[in-house]
């Protein structure tokens, strides 16, 4: 059903009141989709557009659903899920069997099981869970972004579509139908404010965490409900309208400008797109001949915003596979345009003949049947993306184990041993590379596995230990991720000696004693996480604690003020520091450069140490001028993972990094000759000691 524009008076009241078609919601949602897709494709930021879909979401639905009480005194759910089936999964499968065939195609093999794994989570509508776990994974943070990882926000939408009506339903329920509107505004009301407060107190606290919670998600939906239900009573004059329009849109396309919207949202700041969003629908047809809704109300706009959900589905993966083929961050202006003109094709395409497809063959299915053929269509359609996925995880898997059962010879993987003893190289025969790219995530050394590394939300440290309890020496590795990948080649070196290990590290925080700071707040679990660490070894009394003495990284290479405090109280223990540079970072992720370029890595995945070290060790310097406690020993082997002045992805046959900053447990355990005698020299503890 179409509208004209409205004249002015009583013309002119919100079209919802007359339950029309309202033009300007189109043009809203093509807005929101061209600043999610620009913001997206050339500036690598986030819009707040995905925020005005969540509104736009519980405004339409809630509306909706209450006015289908009042007309018809009940809920529906199961008519009201079948139509969202057969308008939304036929897109979903199309995209995601795209995306499949795309990561074969284009992506390196290295990000395939990811890929397979987020396939699986946005197809059964929990991508929003899998991206909150990734977000406080500090390991996987560094990974390249999934081709679906937009379908997050269509996740959170899912689960509110299965929420929304059980939720109006207990409300038809216990009000009945007369006091429905009313009854429904309290408790989405109430759902609003609880979610709010919680939105805010959970992005203070976990900021990533909270960007995917649909619980902190959820009252941008409920702000929506709010204004589906009372929009009808607000008629301000046409004055009014006219700034409320024009000043909402305003504020909506420079929201993304103005905030810093992946790293404050949800929490407070998203009221800025989401009342933004409101005062456009308040403003209505409103406005005057000069109404904002002359410009959303455009026929060119209103069409795209009826391509709006196709658009959003496919930008993301063609911009990624983009990126992946040109090795760019950020789009060129006409790669950027190719990207979106493209999207534009594919979205046309999937609406016309998937979308337009779908409901021609819905409409010859008898109403009585329409729920049974809803469910079936959606099955058929997400069914192959999730057999095919499966069939290929299955594959990888088996690879992995025979990879696995591999026997490896020490002389044709020799690792750092090959800085060692240079003359390998002439033999070194021409091999795949260890671990497989595929398999180099999840090379992690025994630390990792028994749980000993923390991730970013702990606040206690997890005590491990290897080696005789009766030693006589006893060292403690304590520290951040780039810290806990020198325990393969640690452990092997204390256990030849007999001495006994304690381990306990936390990803993304350092052993220092100033505030830390994490994505824009003070790191308060890593504050905690300190504190007890300091009490452990209070506790513990190790002869020495192996940690960190530098942190590098592509600002440069600093000695953290808060790490000589940290010795000083450890000399005051009487417990000696063991410092160990920290290695260099690349700037490109080890894995994925090496799967990406498989006949030639060492042209296409090598950094000068420079990138992130500095030219002198600056602990050292430290030392030289007699500013660090005396009970401290540097350990430097940068030149045995960065032979020759070059950070390569490859030494000796062995993949060095995983990502862009740590090591594979396969490599670190060919540093143990090198380690072994630093620490011996560091510790005095000789080769008398040694275990035969």
């Amino acid at each position: 059903m179409s509208m004209s524009t409205p004249e002015r008076g009583a013309a002119e009241r919100p079209a919802s009141q007359r339950g029309g078609f309202r033009p300007e919601i189109e043009g809203l949602r093509a807005v929101a989709v061209l600043l999610v897709a620009v913001y997206h494709i050339w500036f690598g930021r986030v819009s707040g557009g995905v925020d005005v879909f969540l509104f736009l979401t519980g405004f339409l639905i809630t509306g909706s659903l209450v006015r289908s009480v009042e007309r018809e005194g009940r809920i529906a759910p199961f008519a009201f899920w079948s139509r969202l089936l057969r308008r939304l999964t036929p897109a979903v499968g199309v995209v995601l069997a795209a995306v499949l065939a795309m990561a074969y195609l284009w992506l390196p093999r290295s990000r395939w099981p990811d890929v397979i794994a987020q396939v699986y989570a946005s197809a059964l509508y929990h991508e929003n869970w899998a991206l909150a776990a990734a977000a406080v994974d500090y390991l996987a943070r560094e990974g390249a972004p999934s081709p679906v990882q937009h379908f997050w926000s269509l996740s959170i939408q899912g689960q509110f579509y299965l929420l929304w009506p059980l939720l109006l339903g207990a409300v038809l329920l216990v009000a009945g139908r007369d006091r429905m509107r009313r009854a429904s505004l309290a408790a989405i009301g109430a759902v609003l404010a609880a979610s709010l407060a919680y939105s805010v107190w959970i992005t203070a606290v976990d900021q990533p965490w909270a960007y995917f919670d649909t619980g902190a998600r959820l009252w941008e939906l409920a702000l929506g409900g709010v204004l589906a239900l009372v929009v009808h009573r607000i008629n301000p004059p046409v004055p009014v309208r006219w700034a409320l329009g024009w000043g909402g849109l305003a504020a909506l396309v420079l929201c993304g400008v103005l905030l810093p919207v992946s790293t404050v949202f949800p929490g407070y700041a998203a009221l800025l797109p989401t009342l933004a969003a409101a005062a456009v629908i308040v403003a209505g047809g409103g406005g005057g001949r000069a109404g904002v809704h002359r410009v959303l109300a455009w026929r060119p706009l209103t069409a795209l915003g009826g391509l709006s959900y196709a658009l959003y589905l496919w930008h993301w993966p063609v911009l990624v596979v983009y990126l992946q083929l040109t090795g760019r961050s950020l789009a060129t202006p006409l790669g950027g345009a190719a990207v979106l003109a493209l999207s534009l094709g594919l979205a046309w395409i999937t609406a016309k003949a998937v979308e337009g497809g779908a409901e021609s063959l819905s409409r010859r299915v008898s109403r009585p049947w329409l729920p049974v053929w809803s469910a079936a269509m959606a099955v058929l359609v997400i069914a192959p993306s999730l057999v095919v996925g499966s069939q290929w995880s299955d594959r990888l898997a088996e690879e992995r184990r025979e990879r696995a059962e591999r026997v490896i010879e020490p002389v044709d993987y020799p690792g750092a041993a090959l800085v060692t003893h240079p003359e390998l190289a002439s033999v070194l025969p021409d091999l795949p590379v260890v671990p497989d790219p595929l398999d180099a995530r999840d090379d992690l050394s025994d630390h990792h596995l028994q749980g000993c590394h923390v991730d970013l939300k702990a606040t206690e440290p997890k005590v491990c230990w290897a080696g005789p309890e009766d030693a006589e020496y006893t060292i403690a590795m304590v520290g951040a991720s780039r810290t806990a990948h020198w325990y393969p080649a640690l452990e092997e070196v204390a256990l030849k000696y007999g001495w006994r290990l304690v381990s306990f590290t936390k990803s993304g925080c350092q052993f220092s004693a100033e505030v830390p700071y994490t994505q824009g707040r003070v790191f308060t679990e890593c504050q905690e996480w300190d504190a007890r660490a300091m009490e452990e070894l209070e506790r513990l009394r190790p002869d020495a604690v192996f940690t960190s003495s530098t942190r590098a990284s592509a600002a440069g290479e600093v000695v953290l003020p808060g790490f000589p405090v940290r010795w000083r109280e450890l000399d005051a223990m009487g417990i000696d520091v063991i410092g160990v540079r920290d290695l260099p970072r690349h700037s490109y992720a080890g894995a994925e450069c090496v799967a990406d370029n498989p006949d030639d890595p060492a042209g296409a995945c090598s950094d000068p140490v420079g990138y992130s070290h500095a030219e002198r060790h600056p602990a050292a310097v430290l030392a030289e001028r007699g500013r660090l406690p005396a009970n401290v020993s540097l350990v430097d082997l940068t030149g045995h993972v960065c032979p020759g002045g070059r950070c390569d992805a490859v030494v000796g046959n062995i993949l060095v990094y995983w990502d862009h900053s740590h090591m594979t447990a396969t490599y670190a355990r060919t540093l143990v000759p090198a380690l072994e005698e630093a620490l011996v020299e560091a510790t005095g503890q000789g080769n008398a000691t040694a275990n035969s």
